[in-house]
């Protein structure tokens, strides 16, 4: 990535929320913009006992679902589409995802126009819980490119339930945001590196003695002061 580069992506789990997104790329997003989008031909499938979602590509939904078709109406994943993102950002977000995800690249259909996120404090006016019926797939507007964090691990891992954004804000929101989100550990890893600015490496040191190779564990900066 170059410096200077802004980034899209789509998010369709518990990022679809602003204060988590705001919590994970730490600050407010003055230059970030926001809107509902639609993806197309993925579904959004719960995790086996975990408040977050997993999306796959529709190939991999028949095999969740034992070869069963889905309409295409069906084989669609609400989200939020947000651009404007740094190199800072997405290095954190990749942290805050973890290695169960790839981040790859997707087309995604814009359902408003956007909006600026640090204009917009109400979490429920950005993204409400109920939002309103999907329009028919042919009218929707031209896609845009955005990076996306696509399930990877095992379709046994996943529930064939559909994930709802509606019931998370319901039921599991509390845990990620405000006071009930101190203790949640999916915040640990992002904040660790957020605090050394940098992301762990190991180097090798050789030695003139003989023995083990030390091992220094150093940080590298996730962006450049300069």
């Amino acid at each position: 990535m170059a410096q200077g580069d802004t980034f899209s992506a789509f998010f369709y789990g518990t990022l679809m929320h602003p204060a988590i997104l705001r919590r994970v790329i730490g600050h407010q997003g003055a230059n970030l913009e926001i809107c509902p989008a639609l993806l197309l031909e993925h579904t959004r499938h719960h995790i086996k006992h975990a408040d977050y979602p997993g999306v796959i590509p529709y190939n991999r939904t028949r095999e969740l679902l034992s070869g069963r078709e889905l309409a295409p109406e069906d084989r669609t994943v609400r989200g939020t589409l947000v651009q404007g993102l740094n190199e800072a950002d997405v290095a954190l977000l990749d942290i805050f995802e973890g290695d169960e995800y790839a981040r790859e690249i997707v087309s995604v259909h814009p359902l408003s126009k956007f909006v600026l996120l640090a204009d917009n404090d109400s979490n429920a006016t950005l993204v409400p819980p109920k939002p309103p019926p999907v329009p028919p797939l042919s009218s929707l507007a031209p896609p845009h490119t955005a990076h996306i964090y696509i399930w990877t691990n095992p379709v046994s891992d996943l529930r064939p339930e559909v994930w709802e954004y509606e019931q998370f804000v319901r039921e599991s929101a509390s845990k990620w945001v405000g006071d009930g989100s101190t203790d949640n550990q999916d915040y640990q890893r992002v904040d660790e590196r957020r605090a050394m600015n940098g992301v762990i490496v190991r180097k090798e040191i050789e030695g003139e003695s003989e023995g083990p190779t030390v091992v220094a564990i150093e940080a590298e900066p996730l962006y450049s002061r300069d």
